[in-house]
């Protein structure tokens, strides 16, 4: 950490959402229709959400590769309200992708929270691997 740096925030006992993730979802989903038009007959309709979430992200992959090449990471050219935009479609295809499977963004979020505030308890943040 370097001089004049702030710690990252502690996760311990911070497994509280704020509101609203829950609402997110059905109105996200109202527009890719998972509910009323029955896409779950659609071939492929899971692929295709699995493989819009991947693109979306590497929209920004693609962006800050970019920012990489042609404004040398200078953190003061980053298009903030770009990468929000694209923040938003991978956010669109995280609800969309939980619904399809009837997954709640409560759980997936707080799960995360647990298991992460596990790893900052028992010393592990910072190492490599899914089961630590």
């Amino acid at each position: 950490m370097g001089a004049g740096s702030s710690p990252a925030p502690a996760l311990q006992g911070s497994t509280r959402l704020p509101p609203g993730s829950q609402t997110y979802r059905k109105k996200a989903c109202r527009t890719a229709c998972l509910r009323t038009a029955a896409p779950r007959d659609k071939p492929n309709e899971l692929l295709h959400l699995v493989l819009g979430l991947v693109g979306e992200s590497g929209e920004i992959a693609e962006k800050f590769k970019k920012w990489v090449r042609d404004r040398n990471s200078d953190e003061t050219l980053i298009d903030r309200a770009d990468i929000a935009k694209e923040l938003g479609d991978v956010l669109w295809y995280v609800a969309a992708l939980a619904d399809y499977l009837d997954l709640s963004l409560d759980d997936i979020a707080a799960a995360n929270l647990a298991k992460l505030a596990s790893r900052e308890a028992r010393g592990l943040l910072g190492g490599s691997g899914d089961n630590r």
